[in-house]
């Protein structure tokens, strides 16, 4: 099975960045939101990160209006008919997933195989709403997309082998990106290992045993880590990572992630990073540190 379209529903900050590498990689998309306004802002944010890499030379103009070209827009989800692959990344909601999947069990053909970007989520159970359970899997991206090449595939219970075989090979050889797979657990790899080392980050800052900038810095020198624990929180989002840590604090039971209080301080004073200008450290309106 080749893959030739790919239906990409959630015009945020992760569905852009899916579409965006998508569309840069060769690849057809349709990008699916509930409004044209959300839609047309969500161009607007592409073409700025195409013009960044454009003053850095890393790409030409016309391979800008090549890549855009690329990129369809839609608010109808029938449009997603035609598609081989449909990744939804919307919100980490539970049961706006499951009736999402309901739709696109209704709508897709029993070929294509629906995915989900879900970094917390059970698999198992979204796929449990859909007569197609085997070709249901989860492609959990990284933010930046353009930037990390790592990408998690993640098994549900009734995942087929075949449908894991043609996710492996698309992430591997159709967009160039290194492929792990994951058995369904909450927080996979990435997610679980993450979450607990910003938790940590949060307790030590609390604790005032060194400021936000000093154990950004040490872990970025003394670890090669390429942005902070703090800083990644911002990237994030504190309002998702508290979700993601809630989650897995009502799943495994383990106080290791349990929510730091200061986590919980700044999302109620929508301090939430990047999204807000406002985090550990502070932001632009193009997410660059000021």
């Amino acid at each position: 099975m080749q893959c030739g379209k790919v239906g990409v529903i959630g015009a945020g900050t992760m569905g852009q960045g899916i579409a965006e590498m998508l569309a840069a990689q060769g690849m057809d998309v349709l990008l699916i939101d509930r409004t044209s306004e959300k839609l047309e802002q969500a161009l607007e944010q592409i073409e700025l990160s195409l013009d960044k890499q454009l003053e850095k030379w890393a790409i030409t103009t016309a391979e800008k209006k090549l890549i855009l070209s690329r990129i369809h827009r839609d608010t109808v989800m029938y449009s997603l008919a035609d598609c081989d692959l449909v990744i939804e990344s919307i919100s980490e909601d539970l049961d706006q997933k499951k009736l999402l999947f309901q739709r696109l069990d209704e709508i897709c053909p029993a070929t294509t195989i629906l995915a989900s970007n879900t970094s917390t989520l059970s698999l198992t159970e979204i796929a449990a709403v859909t007569k197609r359970p085997d070709r249901v899997i989860g492609i959990h991206f990284l933010h930046p997309v353009s930037k990390i090449r790592l990408v998690e595939i993640i098994r549900g219970l009734k995942t087929s082998e075949d449908t894991f075989s043609f996710t492996k090979q698309f992430i591997e050889n159709t967009i160039q990106r290194t492929g792990i797979q994951v058995y369904e657990s909450p927080g996979f790899v990435t997610t679980r290992l993450i979450c607990v080392l910003i938790n940590e980050a949060m307790h030590t800052l609390s604790e005032r045993v060194a400021s936000a900038e000093d154990i950004d810095t040490a872990m970025r020198m003394g670890y090669d880590f390429h942005y902070g624990p703090l800083e990644t929180a911002d990237r994030m989002g504190l309002d998702a990572l508290l979700v993601a840590m809630e989650r897995m604090f009502r799943e495994f039971g383990d106080v290791k992630y349990r929510p730091a209080v200061l986590l919980k301080q700044m999302v109620r004073a929508g301090q939430l990073g990047v999204k807000t200008g406002q985090g550990f450290f502070r932001y632009d309106k193009d997410g660059d540190r000021l």
